[in-house]
């Protein structure tokens, strides 16, 4: 028998098409009477924000923020809390991806005031009362359940104009807080059944994707398999592969969601022989009855994606830094943090080779 212990939190969840237009409607039930829709500075999300703001009407919409960027550093969010205050708004209504939904986050724990995140991708953030910020080139990461969103809007048809590439990386970066959680030391039977819920529907929703981008169905199996993932992330520790991540963003600015689909095989390659319980449920979620890491890999392959630190901008000479720092803190994981081994990885990733034990 395995003991374990279960709290859960998870927000209101809208999930559907068409239901951007049900923002005006939560906002009312939050008690909001004046929003600051939080985005990124791209053509696709402010129509996305304005389209939100022709919704709520001028009367209840107090401006919008377009600082959100990679790995919420402390600076932009002080920018953006700024903005807020001046615009005396009560609600926050962030629409993006990972990024956008950390900065309202972030926003919404230093002022108390109620959150509605709308993701466009499968970030997974949205389900997580986790944040992650940078200061001085580093990541940190801080867990309370007032980080939480207090209500999620999953509108599948605003994934369908996401671009291949991010809809393939954003997806394996969600399959990564699935295979973590099912080696984590806090799993318990409900997250483990939810870890391979989510593993099951993303994997093959990839696949279909890659020859029927626009499949409605497919893009809902996505976006359900997001949602589990963030809501494993927000109830058992991750390992590993996030702490590589948030090392390799933090320090060296490398992009969220390429970074973790180029560590992912490598990190479970480096768990395979510790971990086999649950390397055994991710190969019968996806169907292989090979190594899982190897088949995740052959998929990133199949897909097209990124497949190696080195085009994502980082330096040889950064190896050997971001294995001093990976190796410095301890932290749970199946297999022992030994630097030697985390920079061997580092360097199959780096070259883009096959994972490797």
């Amino acid at each position: 028998m395995r003991p374990w212990t279960f709290e859960a939190h998870i927000p209101r969840t809208v999930f559907g098409q068409g239901t951007l237009s049900k923002i005006p409607e939560e906002v009312e039930k939050l008690g909001g009477k004046s929003v600051l829709i939080v985005t990124e500075d791209t053509d696709r999300q402010i129509a996305l924000a304005e389209r939100i703001g022709n919704d709520l009407g001028k009367d209840r919409v107090a401006g919008v923020c377009t600082d959100a960027v990679m790995h919420t550093p402390e600076d932009v969010t002080n920018k953006a809390l700024e903005q807020l205050k001046a615009s005396k708004a009560d609600c926050l209504v962030s629409v993006g991806g990972g990024s956008t939904v950390g900065l309202g986050k972030a926003l919404a724990i230093r002022t108390g005031i109620p959150h509605i995140a709308v993701p466009t991708t499968y970030a997974g953030s949205e389900a997580t009362p986790i944040l992650g910020e940078t200061v001085n080139k580093l990541k940190t990461t801080r867990s309370d359940p007032k980080i939480l969103p207090n209500t999620i809007v999953y509108d599948v048809d605003l994934t369908l104009s996401l671009p291949a590439q991010l809809t393939y990386t954003s997806g394996m970066n969600a399959i990564a807080h699935c295979v973590e959680a099912l080696y984590s030391p806090t799993i318990n039977p409900i997250i483990e059944g939810v870890a391979i819920s989510g593993i099951t529907n993303l994997y093959h929703a990839l696949l279909k994707l890659k020859d029927a981008p626009n499949d409605i169905d497919a893009r809902a199996q996505a976006q359900q398999g997001a949602y589990a993932a963030g809501v494993c992330l927000g109830h058992v520790g991750m390992a590993i592969h996030h702490k590589l991540c948030h090392t390799l963003g933090g320090t060296f600015n490398l992009p969220h969601a390429q970074t973790h689909t180029v560590v992912l095989p490598h990190a479970m390659a480096y768990n395979m022989e510790a971990a086999p319980v649950a390397m055994n449920q991710i190969a019968k979620a996806i169907g292989t009855d090979g190594s899982p890491a190897q088949a995740l890999w052959e998929l990133e392959k199949a897909l097209g994606t990124v497949q190696s630190l080195e085009s994502l901008g980082l330096k040889k000479e950064d190896l050997e830094v971001a294995a001093d720092l990976a190796a410095k803190a301890q932290y749970p994981n199946p297999a022992p943090l030994e630097r030697g081994k985390l920079l061997a990885l580092l360097e199959n990733a780096f070259y883009g080779r096959p994972p490797s034990a």
